[in-house]
Formats: C-alpha cells, sequence, structure tokens
C-alpha cells in the first residue's frame, strides 16, 4: 500500500510512520533522510540540492520532486510506502501523482494527523534536550527528575533553537500556509483519512491502522 502521512510540526508523523513501517513491512520514506542520502552518496540531484543548502536557500520542487522519485524505484518500496514529509504543497503532489501514473501505481491512502496549533506549541516549546548525551526531556510529558539536569548523566538540558515558542509559531504558519490547499487536493481526490493527532501515540496508531485496514486490497 502506498501512503502519505500529512500534519504539522509535532503531529508525531515520524513516530507513527516507524510503527506503520514495523507493523507492516512498508519503508519509511522521510523527506529529510532522502536529500542527507543523496547528499552523502553523491547522486546528481544531490549535489544540486547542495548548492541550494549551501546557499541557505530551499531547495526546488523539482529537485526535491526527483529525488523522491529516486527512492521510490528502488526494491524495498515496490510493494508499498509510507511518505513523511514528502509532499509539501499541491505541485509536489500532482508531480508524484504524474510519476505513479507512469508506473502504474498511486497514492492509495493520506491520513492527516490534525492537532490544534496550541497542543502543538505546548508539545514543541517543551522539549528539552541534554547537551552531554543527547537524551530528551519535555517539562509536561515526561520532566527530569531535576530542573535542568539529565537524569542520565548530569548533563545541561537546553531548548534547540527551533523549539523556541516564536520560531515554532513561523513553522506552524508556514506549514497552513503551504499544507492547506495540499490537504484539499487529495479531500477533493477522495483518498483523505483525518486522525485525531492529539490523542494518546497508542490511541493514533489504532486510529490509523483502522484506516489502513478499511483500504480495499488491490488484486
Amino acid at each position: 500500500m502506498n501512503i502519505v502521512l500529512l500534519g504539522p510540526p509535532g503531529a508525531g508523523k515520524g513516530t507513527q510512520a516507524e510503527r506503520l513501517s514495523a507493523r507492516y513491512g512498508w519503508p519509511q520514506v522521510a523527506t529529510g533522510d532522502i536529500l542527507r542520502a543523496a547528499l552523502a552518496q553523491g547522486t546528481e540531484l544531490g549535489l544540486e540540492a547542495k548548492k541550494y543548502m549551501d546557499a541557505g536557500e530551499l531547495v526546488p520542487d523539482e529537485v526535491v520532486e526527483g529525488i523522491a522519485a529516486e527512492r521510490l524505484e528502488r526494491e524495498d518500496a515496490r510493494g508499498g510506502f509510507i511518505l513523511d514529509g514528502f509532499p509539501r504543497n499541491t505541485h509536489q503532489a500532482e508531480a508524484l501523482d504524474r510519476y505513479l501514473s507512469g508506473k502504474g501505481r498511486s497514492i492509495d491512502l493520506v491520513l492527516n494527523a490534525a492537532v490544534e496549533p496550541e497542543i502543538l506549541v505546548r508539545r514543541l516549546a517543551g522539549r528539552r534536550a541534554c547537551r552531554g548525551c543527547g537524551v530528551n526531556y519535555h517539562v509536561d510529558f515526561n520532566p527530569p527528575s531535576e530542573e535542568g539536569r539529565c537524569g542520565q548523566c548530569g548533563g545541561e538540558l537546553y531548548q534547540r533553537d527551533d523549539d523556541n515558542e516564536e520560531t515554532v509559531r513561523n513553522r506552524l504558519d508556514v506549514y497552513l500556509e503551504q499544507t492547506e490547499p495540499l490537504i484539499e487536493y487529495y479531500r477533493q481526490g477522495g483518498r483523505l483519512v483525518s486522525i485525531d493527532g492529539s490523542k494518546s501515540p497508542d490511541e493514533v496508531f489504532e486510529a490509523i491502522t483502522g484506516a489502513v485496514e478499511k483500504v480495499p486490497v488491490r488484486e
């Protein structure tokens, strides 16, 4: 089955993609991972992406689309895949549909993890990481035993730059601007299922697998 996972920063897409992959065996295809792999391998598109990244610019849609297509050509994705972080806009979604159609394939299901912005701000702005060992905490959901100190190594806990409240709100604004039209694109195509992403990870996963099981099996 070919699945797209949508959801704003902090919605837990990566966690759910990993669980789906473990349950069904379809590879998780995350945008960040495939970009890093293309850079490491020095592919033609990877080198093209590097030029923009080194200049601090966004990688153009066409380059990201090409790198995604290269990843979906691999043998492990032939029986299905879980796209996490791609497509990000309707241009990329249309390109993905054209690519898959040319291969006699299509997106079977689009799962949208919907979460209220204030919940996302609380989730992201409350994250802390240890400078020493990298262990992650959360001031509300997983606080350290000693404030500001890692319970594993005693290292200092800090907030990543992109987790401060102002940056989080800006990220959410960008996401909504780019992705609302994408959600509508898939809704019109009859492929969209919205999931309440504010629930616990187990409850979200149960809702996701329920949606997956309802998709008719291809002959």
